[in-house]
């Protein structure tokens, strides 16, 4: 499924257009998506808005000063490079806690046995995207397509 989360958001959902969903699905059947996919794909977005949509529109990005604890089941299934790039851009303020909720929620939920970094940072950046926090995805995409990894000092 990640691959169509990847093709409806750099095809359909990045651009300002208003969408027509029904017109997406039968796009995506014509380019050779499973119907049963094409439907989980446009619930796992819903769910990305839903959960953006209840950030307090004045929530500025602060410093976290709380500990974060990864339960068992998130730590077998993100990579840990992906949990230190979270990490990474809530300490730069990229991010702020329930922007990283949301992202680890999401990661959660695709229907996947590991979740790698380059996977994390797609999440990140279809979050900051819909978030309408452009500078910022711009930064994420740039790490996305970065060749090196990036570190913690």
């Amino acid at each position: 499924m990640f691959d169509l989360l990847i093709y409806m958001f750099e095809n359909y959902l990045s651009s300002q257009n208003q969408l027509d969903f029904n017109n997406m699905s039968q796009e995506l059947e014509a380019a050779g998506f499973d119907n049963v996919e094409i439907e989980k794909a446009f619930d796992w977005f819903s769910q990305l808005k839903l959960m953006a949509d209840k950030i307090p529109l004045n929530s500025e990005l602060k410093a976290n000063d709380k500990l974060r604890v990864f339960t068992e089941p998130e730590l077998e299934k993100i990579a840990c490079d992906g949990l230190g790039f979270i990490l990474f851009l809530e300490q730069a303020q990229v991010l702020n806690s329930i922007e990283r909720e949301i992202i680890i929620d999401r990661a959660m939920a695709l229907g996947q046995n590991i979740i790698s970094i380059d996977e994390v940072r797609w999440i990140v950046m279809m979050t900051l995207w819909n978030n309408g926090r452009e500078n910022d995805y711009l930064f994420v995409e740039d790490a996305l397509y970065q060749k090196e990894q990036l570190s913690l000092h």
